[in-house]
């Protein structure tokens, strides 16, 4: 049936061969089992990939839902699965549709990927933030690298680099970092005169000036990078430090919203 499609181009079989594959079921959420459907995510290949996943990782969780390889492994190239597979290794028992697991297939996958595949990957949905934005797309990609998920998550994550978004005060506050309104506004008009005397605006050179900005103030390095960061980002939560995004959004963009925030204040 069209459904096992994927089975036959995996695993290279020029014909049908007829074996007992297990019922493929969903989790509810009540943690309860049914058919897999709509309802319990994408479906087919395709949506899958729709969703984010890269058509590997799929293909290398499918195979292992009702087979069970001689070998305790997960992560498995197509040839891989070409040479493991062998019928006398698939299980009667239904399995289930496990979503999370694909999701930690899909991430290992990405990981494995150099950072220019990486980018290359990533690049339609870079494409669908930025359009024709003159951007360092190698070093968006190399934040993103470690920490996306699927690609469908790509767009939300880097939106605040192209428009920053609306943020409340009460971001600057932050007891880890030890940061509170008085010294988060110290921090930014100290940072906003180094930052503007900067001549090279290399990695390496932002994070030394940071550095010496918490030596100058006799803080410690959170309580300077916190503060920065949520002026420049907007978001409690972001992929990349401080440095690195100042890094990505150049002298002019960085120093405009270090200049905002101080207006916020």
């Amino acid at each position: 049936t069209p459904k096992y499609n994927l089975l036959y181009e995996a695993f290279g079989w020029e014909k049908p061969v007829y074996i007992h594959l297990p019922l493929i079921v969903g989790k509810n959420p009540d943690g309860t089992t049914s058919k897999l459907s709509k309802r319990h995510g994408a479906t087919s290949f395709q949506d899958l990939v729709k969703e984010g996943y890269l058509p590997e990782s799929i293909i290398n969780y499918i195979a292992l839902l009702g087979w069970c390889p001689k070998e305790n492994r997960e992560i498995f190239s197509l040839e891989d699965l070409k040479k493991a597979f062998s019928a006398d290794r698939i299980v009667k028992s239904p399995a289930v549709f496990d979503y999370d697991k694909l999701k930690w297939f899909n991430a290992e996958y990405i990981r494995t990927k150099s950072l220019e595949e990486f980018k290359n990957i990533a690049m339609p949905y870079f494409k669908e933030v930025f359009g024709d934005t003159n951007i360092d797309f190698l070093k968006v990609a190399s934040i993103l690298h470690q920490r996306v998920v699927t690609l469908k998550q790509i767009p939300e994550m880097v939106e605040f680099i192209n428009k920053l978004p609306n943020y409340t005060m009460d971001l600057f506050i932050n007891k880890k970092s030890k940061t509170n309104l008085e010294n988060s506004l110290l921090v930014l008009n100290y940072s906003l005169e180094k930052l503007s005397s900067l001549e090279s605006w290399t990695h390496d050179d932002l994070y030394t000036c940071l550095l010496k900005i918490a030596q100058d103030l006799e803080l410690k390095n959170g309580t300077v990078m916190w503060p920065i960061r949520i002026a420049i980002s907007g978001l409690k939560v972001t992929p990349g430090g401080a440095v690195e995004i100042l890094e990505i959004l150049g002298k002019e963009e960085s120093l405009r919203r270090i200049n905002l925030a101080i207006e916020k204040f």
